[in-house]
């Protein structure tokens, strides 16, 4: 098979959770140019409709906020309109709350905590009538979970809600995989390390600077490094994957 077939998205349908900026965009943005139709969500309506102009008729925006169970709901419902067969969702809408132990609010567990796990589940569920009708023996459906480094190891930001939620991630793409494959469906995550976006500019510059350094390639994370992964994982060349974790860190969390 050759590599335009093997890693093709083309004709694809998507739906991309967070997709208007960040790690989110940089995944819309890859599918969307290599002829895949997204569907991609945020909060802000005014983020999506901007990035859907910019991206053309093959980027379809639905605002939502998805740490609500209702707009979970009202979301797949929109999303069932538009796409009743389902090829790939990406779930990767986030949030992070920092604070330290001694003053760590239960609002920023919860919030944390629904957006981050609760939707992921949630949304999956929801959607799951509109992934088997893509899905066959030969065509695995993809559900692609944003988890995170600091589902991991131990960060060294005191984000205690944040990197709980990355670590539930991580076990519920497993626990998905196990049930889903036997439906043809393929559930693997992405753990991301240090990628610039809106969460990670509120990093003060010291500990930004010192993640760079900590990191073997000496870099931070570019949207073709996230396209790369993206791509793979939603296309016929990891046909075979479920319940894998793929790593995109330079390295960094080998180091610490």
């Amino acid at each position: 098979m050759k590599i335009e077939q093997l890693f093709s998205v083309a004709g694809k349908t998507a739906v991309v959770t967070g997709g208007s900026r960040g790690i989110g965009e940089m995944i819309a943005r890859a599918l969307v140019e290599n002829g895949a139709t997204v569907i991609i969500s945020s909060r802000k309506a005014s983020d999506c409709d901007a990035l859907a102009a910019e991206l053309g008729p093959a980027c379809l925006p639905i605002a939502a906020d998805l740490s609500q169970m209702a707009e979970v709901e009202r979301f797949a419902a929109a999303v069932n309109e538009r796409m009743p067969k389902l090829d790939i969702l990406f779930n990767n809408a986030g949030a992070s709350w920092g604070a330290g132990i001694d003053d760590f609010p239960e609002l920023g567990w919860d919030k944390v905590m629904d957006l981050n796990v609760k939707s992921v589940f949630f949304l999956t569920q929801k959607l799951l009538p509109n992934l088997g009708a893509a899905a066959s023996p030969d065509h695995m459906a993809r559900v692609i979970n944003i988890g995170s480094i600091d589902g991991q190891h131990v960060s060294d930001l005191e984000t205690y809600s944040y990197a709980a939620s990355k670590a539930g991630v991580l076990h519920l793409t497993r626990m998905m995989a196990k049930f889903l494959g036997p439906r043809h469906i393929a559930v693997n995550a992405i753990a991301p390390g240090f990628f610039p976006s809106k969460m990670t500019a509120a990093i003060a510059e010291e500990f930004r600077e010192a993640f760079r350094a900590a990191t073997p390639m000496q870099r931070w994370g570019n949207a073709d490094d996230m396209a790369g992964v993206a791509l793979f994982l939603a296309s016929r060349a990891s046909e075979f994957m479920t319940g894998s974790v793929v790593t995109v860190d330079g390295g960094y969390a080998t180091t610490v």
